[in-house]
C-alpha cells in the first residue's frame, strides 16, 4: 500500500485530501503544528527533518498548510512578511529540500500556492508574493530531483466552504468546492506529471 504524509491534514482543505487520497487506496498519516498523527513545526528546518526521521516509507507529501500574514502595505512590515516567507514559502520549500533525501523513489511533492498571486486581493501582497515563488521553485526544481520522483504545485481559488466568512476580501470571485481542489492534489499527487503549477480557478 502506498502512504501519504499530508501536512495540514485537520484543516479544510487537509481533510478532503485526505479522504480522497483513501478513496484511492491510499495510508494516510496527517501532520500539523499542534494536530495530526505527528507534529511539525513549517518554520523549523530541525522540525521538518525530524518528521521524516520519524515517518519513513513514504510516497507522496502533501501540503495543505501555510502561514501568510495579510495587512495594507502602508503598514506591512518586514517582520510581517517574514511570516509569510518563513510561514508558507520556506516551509514548503524545505520540506522539499530536506523530504527528497527520504522520500521513496518515483514518489512526489504537492505544494499549495493561491490564487490571489494572480488576482490580487486587498491586504494580501505579502501573501501574492510567496504564492508566486512557490509555483516558480515547484515549475524548476521539479527538473533537478532525483530517482524519478515527481514536484507540482497547486493554486486554489477561494472555497465555497469559506466564502461567506472571506466575502468582504474576495469581492466578485467564484468560489470553486473545496473537493474539486481536493481531486487536483490527487492528480498531482499519484498522477504522472510533473514541473505543473495547477490552476483553480
Amino acid at each position: 500500500m502506498k502512504r501519504a504524509l499530508v501536512i495540514g491534514g485537520n484543516g479544510t482543505l487537509g481533510k478532503a485530501v485526505v479522504a480522497k487520497l483513501r478513496d484511492y487506496s491510499v495510508e494516510v498519516i496527517t501532520a500539523g503544528r499542534q494536530s495530526g498523527d505527528v507534529q511539525v513545526d513549517m518554520t523549523s528546518t530541525e522540525s521538518i527533518t525530524t518528521l521524516f526521521e520519524t515517518v519513513r516509507n513514504i510516497d507522496y507529501v502533501i501540503v495543505a498548510a501555510g502561514q501568510t500574514h495579510y495587512a495594507k502595505l502602508e503598514e506591512l512590515t518586514p517582520e510581517n512578511n517574514m511570516i509569510s516567507m518563513q510561514g508558507k514559502l520556506l516551509g514548503q520549500v524545505n520540506i522539499v529540500l530536506i523530504g527528497q533525501h527520504y522520500i521513496n523513489d518515483k514518489g512526489s511533492f504537492t505544494l499549495v500556492s493561491g490564487i490571489i498571486q494572480d488576482h490580487p486581493i486587498e491586504q494580501g501582497a505579502s501573501s501574492a508574493m510567496v504564492n508566486g515563488a512557490i509555483d516558480s521553485f515547484a515549475k524548476a526544481a521539479a527538473f533537478e530531483l532525483p530517482r524519478g520522483i515527481r514536484l507540482n504545485s497547486v493554486s486554489p481559488n477561494l472555497f465555497v466552504e469559506s466564502a461567506e466568512k472571506y466575502k468582504d476580501f474576495f469581492i466578485g470571485f467564484n468560489p470553486v468546492p473545496v473537493e474539486k481542489v481536493a481531486n487536483t492534489f490527487i492528480q498531482s499527487a499519484l498522477g504522472i506529471e510533473t514541473a505543473q503549477n495547477f490552476k483553480i480557478y
